[in-house]
């Protein structure tokens, strides 16, 4: 049986670097955030060359239709986990989480490096 996609969207980018460090097919970093102060469900999005670089969605008004907001991904996901950009909008961004075998396919296609991010 093949897994169901899970999409989530990526806001909270202004306050790092922009959406410009983001490309299409960019592998993102997914580090929950147990000990933040404004959401305990929080999930930051890291980049491997520009570190913190936003967050994944968690409230009504900034969670695009059809994708996971941070509450509903959390417990999808590992403490760390990683996603990929499919969709760049305004200020957002809309990605998919990485299955382990998606995974491992990446880390092959970058010199094998396993921490490549």
């Amino acid at each position: 049986m093949k897994e169901e996609k899970i999409y989530f969207t990526i806001n909270g980018v202004n306050m790092f670097h922009g959406i410009k460090p983001f490309k299409i097919g960019s592998i993102v970093k997914l580090v929950k955030e147990p000990e933040n102060d404004y959401d305990s469900e929080a999930i930051r999005v890291e980049l491997r060359y520009a570190g913190p670089s936003g967050y994944v969605a968690n409230s009504v008004k900034t969670v695009a239709k059809g994708t996971y907001s941070g509450g509903r991904l959390y417990d999808k996901i590992l403490d760390t986990d990683y996603g990929r950009i499919i969709f760049i909008l305004n200020d957002s961004l809309i990605a998919e989480v990485l299955t382990k075998d998606e995974l491992e396919k990446e880390k092959n296609d970058v010199d094998s490096d396993i921490n490549f991010i």
